[in-house]
């Protein structure tokens, strides 16, 4: 079909403008293929494709079919091809549309690929701050950051003028930090001469973001305090409707650097050694979504069995009354600068005790006062240094503390003497009657 090009402004405005874009997107790898789709009415009797604004078209296709678009298919993608792209159509009337809105293709993978890393971390709380660094020694242009499955589009930087360790870099800054932030990133290179012209991507890179549900509990099973070869289970409890859910271990006070999901709320650790020990944190989520709670309070597991068991002793004994102080002494022959003491059977932490005069024994004084029928029990001690707060020696031997209630003892002697008393008058009533009767029968 024999038609003069005209421009593709001539009679612009009379007819709708197209709509283009690509399938399977506007940014695609080296060598792949690409189909530009242009869709317009179906009186159109023909559509153009323009590059870079250009006034003569590109390429000119005849819709099949009675179709209402056109497809314009490139089977493999180069630098070339990279650049805007715009499209109109001709009705039967010769009446020329207007162009559509441009296309922009970016071809990917030409040059080795950038590295991303989030500071202070992946991790962070919603209404926070993270930033996105990307850097190359490869390429000094313009950098690009892409979240993965978003519509949003992508985000340009100019690297930055002075280099950092031998390499080009751009910061992407996500200030403040809220739930559509959550996601893959990849950051790619490009040059200042071809910006549209992208490296190969960077290695994918997570952010979780926290906070947005209410926190979950962590709870330990049997207990916070474990003896190393004891096996250990940390439990997330969660309200309704969660179905994934994290645990990290803070090493060194740093902050979580990943959240892997599962779908139970139960960790088992197995047998636990010295690596165990640590300050643990929960968080609870849904599937599919990098979205979760915020924090549960810290849970600090300790491992005992790692030192030479200390001694516990009680002063004044460990049998006392009600309301007196009791101080309980926890002493280690090897040197150690922190002590917990921990009564069996209680859900609650080990108290503990860090010595501030490294020059005196090592030893504790634990203090209960007054005591109550509620500190009697079970205890035994344990040390631990602080460069190691988490692992414990051995724990000491057991030291079984009694509380008398002398109110209640005071009440039952109280109740045995009267009831002696009143034996004491019942007999002493019979003897009477009876030495009564035998003086009678000698008179008689």
């Amino acid at each position: 079909m024999d038609r003069p090009l005209q421009s593709p402004d001539n009679k612009a405005g009379v007819v709708p403008k197209p709509s283009i874009w690509a399938d399977p997107g506007p940014i695609v790898t080296n060598k792949s293929s690409l189909t530009i789709w242009c869709q317009g009415s179906l009186q159109a009797s023909a559509y153009l494709l323009y590059k870079e604004r250009g006034s003569e078209p590109w390429e000119t296709r005849i819709p099949q079919d009675s179709s209402n678009k056109a497809g314009f298919l490139i089977e493999a993608m180069t630098q070339a091809h990279a650049g805007l792209y715009e499209c109109v159509y001709y009705t039967t009337g010769d009446i020329l549309s207007q162009r559509s809105d441009p296309l922009l293709l970016v071809v990917t993978g030409v040059g080795g690929a950038p590295s991303l890393s989030a500071q202070p971390s992946p991790v962070v709380a919603s209404g926070g701050n993270v930033s996105l660094s990307c850097s190359s020694q490869f390429t000094s242009g313009p950098f690009h950051l892409l979240k993965e499955g978003g519509a949003d589009p992508p985000r340009h930087m100019e690297a930055e003028p002075r280099m950092h360790a031998g390499r080009w870099r751009a910061i992407f800054p996500l200030v403040p930090v809220s739930a559509s932030h959550a996601g893959t990133y990849r950051c790619y290179g490009s040059s200042t001469v071809y910006p549209n012209v992208w490296s190969q991507p960077s290695a994918p890179l997570h952010i979780d973001v926290t906070g947005v549900h209410r926190e979950p509990a962590l709870s330990a099973q049997p207990g916070s305090l474990v003896l190393t070869g004891h096996s250990l289970t940390l439990q997330c409890h969660a309200e309704a409707g969660f179905d994934t859910f994290a645990l990290t271990k803070d090493e060194w006070l740093t902050p979580a650097q990943s959240l892997h999901g599962q779908h139970s709320p139960h960790f088992p650790l197995g047998h636990v050694n010295r690596t165990h020990g640590g300050r643990y944190r929960c968080y609870s989520g849904h599937s599919l979504s990098s979205v979760w709670s915020a924090s549960s309070a810290p849970l600090d597991i300790l491992v005992a069995g790692i030192y030479r068991k200390p001694s516990l002793s009680a002063q004044p004994g460990p049998s006392v009354p009600r309301g007196v102080t009791v101080t309980l002494q926890c002493g280690s022959e090897i040197w150690l600068d922190t002590f917990h003491l921990h009564r069996e059977g209680s859900l609650d932490p080990p108290q503990h005790l860090r010595l501030q005069d490294t020059s005196a024994p090592s030893q504790a004084n634990f203090t209960l006062s007054p005591v109550t029928s509620g500190h009697q029990g079970t205890y035994r001690c344990y040390g631990s240094n602080s460069t190691s707060p988490y692992l414990l020696s051995q724990p000491s031997d057991p030291l079984e503390l009694l509380v008398s209630d002398y109110t209640v003892e005071n009440l039952i002697r109280m109740g045995v003497a009267g009831l002696v008393l009143v034996v004491l008058g019942v007999l002493l009533f019979q003897a009477r009657n009876d030495t009564r009767r035998t003086l009678h029968a000698a008179r008689m």
